[in-house]
């Protein structure tokens, strides 16, 4: 079977040679679970001066993408292969999270367009797919955005995560925040392991864990917990929580 495939459109390649050369990105390339390609847009411009932008009909302020390095671009990269996912990464899109990662980790062959200034010449969107943001903020471009996205999805392809359990607990994988972690010294400077987690009984932990998630999930994000599906058990652990945080324990 073959790796999946990521291409990355850019004014600057040189962006992604930290964030791509260190940690789980450079571990996945390593070991031939991902094949990573980064393309310099002005390598498709046909003017001396390799000019990508150009000012927008009808006046206003910044620069417009154009159309023709863009679509030339997408066309070469795309060529020969039967389903290339096309995403623009735009304050526009769709907002990130977890499970667009998990379902972005499933395609063989994705194409991430890193926008600039005013964003592209609107001819362009028809050849795009999806777009997708990060949040509700203006970034310089689309290259910070395509590194998480790419650090992000790439946790969930086969091999790359030695411990698989790791990622199944990551916050947002079921919907809920992470439960506290410890590790040694067991005491630090008046600071202590919760015992539950030191007397072997894994029903006992679980059940803290659960509860601490439930709890870390009403505290910092409440909007989390009207969109899973929680167990009688769950619902059990939350009146549990709320009492005692009217007693303030």
């Amino acid at each position: 079977m073959n790796k999946p495939r990521i291409d990355i459109l850019t004014l600057f390649p040189e962006y992604f040679e930290g964030p791509f050369t260190v940690s789980m990105v450079k571990r996945a390339v390593a070991k031939k679970a991902l094949d990573i390609r980064l393309h310099q847009l002005r390598d498709w411009a046909n003017d001396k001066h390799r000019t990508t932008d150009d000012v927008p009909y009808g006046g206003g302020a910044g620069m417009v993408m154009k159309p023709e390095p863009l679509l030339k671009a997408m066309a070469d990269i795309k060529k020969g292969r039967k389903k290339v996912r096309t995403i623009f990464l735009s304050p526009q899109g769709k907002k990130f999270d977890q499970a667009v990662a998990q379902r972005l980790a499933k395609e063989k062959s994705l194409l991430f367009v890193c926008g600039h200034y005013e964003g592209l010449d609107e001819r362009v969107m028809g050849k795009i797919d999806e777009e997708i943001s990060l949040g509700d903020f203006v970034l310089t471009g689309g290259e910070s955005a395509a590194a998480v996205i790419v650090d992000a999805l790439v946790r969930f392809l086969p091999g790359v995560v030695g411990d698989q359990e790791s990622v199944e607990k990551d916050s947002f994988f079921n919907g809920l925040l992470d439960y506290p972690h410890y590790t040694r010294p067991r005491s630090y400077r008046g600071m202590d392991v919760p015992d539950v987690l030191m007397n072997g009984n894994h029903a006992h932990i679980e059940r803290w864990r659960r509860k601490e998630s439930l709890k870390n999930t009403l505290l910092k994000r409440p909007d989390l917990l009207q969109k899973v599906t929680l167990t009688e058990g769950d619902r059990k652990l939350l009146i549990e929580i709320e009492k005692e945080i009217q007693k303030g324990e």
